[in-house]
């Protein structure tokens, strides 16, 4: 029982001093707490409307014919686009594009009701604003969509002029019938795709690079020795790794449930999953994470500056090996064993399954199993190097 009280207090004792540590530095104040709320407000307010809608674009019809003409209605009916202007040559349509008046041009050749009566390939022009990949997706989700009506109205015509009409024509023209729905993602939004990846990316950098900087600071200042209190220098020196993980855990908790469950809320992204899930998977997440920072900013963080400069290096490069951007499937070897140095490769992968899809902790498994195995390997490197920096004093402090 007293050991087990022994054990409690020197724990306790290392909390207590580093919750000193964090809340005196002003600067890992601000990573901790503002860091983590800031970023995520500000990107789902900058993606709240994930779909562009009555975007202005110009027609240029030089074919002048009733397929043409039908083409064009059929476009001002679509929520995607509005057809703000009827030009009469590309090179009127092309100063409304420079001036910002409209946002996509389409052009009908002349010999499109020739080709379309002939039984040819019929071509239509669009030219797209690319300053904005939503002016992009919206030009091409209203034109695909009115050239699927449009393919299935000169379908029906031709069948008419072979005498098959109704019911016949429909079955003929579409023997098995189709229905779409887009899973996980209704609207198909861009902020809906990538915003829950990037909750657990800024939690996973804030974090990591938090301790980098408490590590950086007592190097720099010759204080590293004062991590390890003087009783645990000589044996017990993985309770110092608890207490410190136990400080940044308290911090965090709250965090997540804010960053993970709260604001997504909030902003309507797709949320399928439970609370108590998250939560079960973000904690070897969390420890994964600040065992790793313990570990690099021993043994390689040698001022407060560095962190800083790898974490802009670091974070673009972490969101595509997560393999929401760039797919694990076509991930060269190197590359897809390399990301799995870092808690966000299945942290990233876990909560998006967890959270957007639905998944339940079972279907996520091999990633929780994942960042147990960091979580106890970084463990055992983060209170190596704190033995190495009392035995052997590698780094020349005091």
């Amino acid at each position: 029982m007293n050991k087990i009280r022994l054990i409690l207090y020197d724990i306790w004792e290392v909390l207590s001093t580093e919750v000193r540590r964090v809340f005196r530095d002003s600067t890992v104040l601000l990573i901790f707490f503002i860091a983590p709320l800031l970023y995520p407000l500000v990107f789902c307010m900058m993606y709240e409307y994930e779909n562009v809608e009555h975007l202005p674009v110009a027609v240029v019809d030089e074919a002048r014919c009733r397929e043409s003409k039908r083409f064009i209605h059929k476009m001002e009916a679509t929520p995607e686009l509005t057809v703000a202007y009827r030009c009469c040559t590309m090179a009127e349509a092309e100063r409304l594009m420079q001036t910002g008046d409209i946002r996509a041009i389409f052009l009908f050749p002349k010999d499109f009701s020739q080709r379309i009566a002939e039984r040819r390939t019929a071509h239509i022009g669009v030219f797209s604003d690319m300053s904005s990949f939503y002016y992009y997706k919206a030009a091409l989700l209203g034109s695909n969509a009115v050239l699927i009506d449009e393919m299935h109205t000169i379908e029906l015509e031709r069948y008419g002029d072979a005498g098959v009409t109704g019911e016949d024509a429909q079955s003929q023209m579409m023997p098995i019938a189709s229905e779409e729905r887009t899973l996980f993602n209704p609207s198909g939004g861009y902020g809906s795709f990538f915003l829950p990846a990037l909750m657990v990316l800024v939690l996973h950098q804030t974090l990591f690079l938090g301790i980098c900087l408490l590590c950086g600071d007592a190097r720099e200042n010759r204080r590293s020795l004062q991590i390890i209190p003087a009783r645990l220098r000589v044996r017990s020196i993985h309770r110092v790794t608890l207490g410190r993980a136990l400080c940044y855990i308290l911090i965090y908790v709250p965090l997540c449930i804010l960053d993970l469950w709260l604001i997504p809320r909030w902003f309507h992204l797709p949320q399928l999953g439970n609370l108590y899930n998250i939560l079960i998977f973000i904690l070897p997440f969390l420890l994964a994470v600040i065992f790793f920072g313990m570990t690099v900013g021993n043994l390689f963080v040698r001022q407060k500056i560095t962190p800083m400069l790898c974490f802009v290096f670091f974070s673009l490069a972490l969101f595509f090996l997560t393999g929401m951007v760039w797919p694990q499937d076509s991930m060269p070897k190197f590359w897809l064993w390399f990301s799995y140095i870092f808690p966000s490769t299945p942290g990233v992968q876990g909560f998006v399954k967890l959270s957007s899809m639905g998944a339940e902790l079972s279907e996520v498994s091999r990633e929780y199993l994942t960042l147990w195995i960091q979580a106890g390997v970084y463990f055992a490197t983060a209170t190596i190097s704190l033995i190495l920096i009392k035995k052997f004093k590698i780094f020349n402090l005091q």
